[in-house]
């Protein structure tokens, strides 16, 4: 253990490990190509938009497409459906192109978060396959959802719709309501991590292998990522998440910067505790 924990403060000092399976980080190359793709966007005459979105390269993947939706003002508006529908709870307005300001989703954060109740859906990122996508946005404290529909039509990602409502009470501990907890006291935190937690991370000795041991208590708090207290995304690509799942997974993942975190949470006895943490950052 104490190789581990050596290995682990040179590891975070240095910066290097290897590339790993869970290590997903869709957007550490975008963030290189990017500039060629605005170049595509910003030689289209904003009054002489086609018709019908044209495909570019950054449509096959959805993480490719949405980094770039957030991040171009121009690609925006011609991927917007507009007039946009927008749902407020049962109120339904339309946002004209007139009125409609640009939204940066997360890509102004240093890392988004994406929601799981099983560890076989995180294959769903990067599917090239998919036609139908929602980005979310769970506010903590507010216990509101909002939510953007992206369908792929003709080859192009589409906005065609945005819904906000509340998040629906249920007879167990509800998740969002117990992570605004844990991620802002420390004491309650204290009380739902297993003791020992399950630690799974990069070996720094061999850049193709990972350690799995385990953090006790006081390891844990030394070595714990800054958890988001407000709000969390989520890129639903298909996957199930059901209020009354006993499995949660919050993955912590960088823009641009190899940063990679993964809280592995159950729900046992009506209350959610975390039992495995791994950290494969690069």
């Amino acid at each position: 253990m104490k190789k581990l924990i050596a290995g682990v403060i040179l590891f975070s000092i240095l910066g290097s490990c290897g590339n790993k399976k869970n290590n997903i980080d869709p957007f550490a190359s975008i963030t290189q190509e990017v500039d060629s793709i605005w170049h595509q966007a910003d030689s289209i005459p904003e009054d002489k938009l086609p018709e019908e979105p044209q495909p570019i390269q950054a449509d096959e993947s959805f993480d490719d497409f949405i980094y770039n939706f957030a991040s171009d003002e121009v690609l925006q508006r011609q991927r917007v459906k507009f007039p946009l529908p927008y749902y407020n709870g049962e109120k339904k307005l339309e946002i004209d192109e007139h009125h409609w300001m640009h939204d940066n989703l997360f890509t102004k954060q240093h890392y988004y978060t994406l929601l799981f109740d099983k560890e076989e859906d995180m294959d769903l990122v990067g599917d090239t396959s998919l036609t139908s996508v929602q980005v979310e946005w769970i506010f903590v404290k507010t216990r509101m959802m909002k939510r953007y529909y992206f369908e792929r039509i003709k080859g192009a990602w589409i906005l065609e719709a945005i819904n906000q409502r509340p998040i629906e009470p249920n007879d167990n501990e509800n998740f969002v309501e117990f992570f605004g907890r844990f991620a802002t006291d420390s004491l309650f935190q204290s009380q739902r991590v297993n003791d020992p937690l399950a630690f799974v991370t990069s070996d720094p000795d061999d850049d193709f292998s990972i350690l799995e041991t385990s953090l006790d208590l006081n390891q844990w708090f030394a070595f714990k990522p800054e958890l988001p207290s407000e709000r969390l995304s989520n890129i639903n690509y298909g996957q199930r998440n059901d209020d009354n799942s006993t499995m949660k997974i919050l993955a912590l993942k960088g823009i641009g910067n190899g940063f990679s975190n993964i809280l592995y949470f159950h729900r046992k006895a009506g209350e959610w505790k975390l039992y495995k943490f791994e950290d494969t950052s690069i």
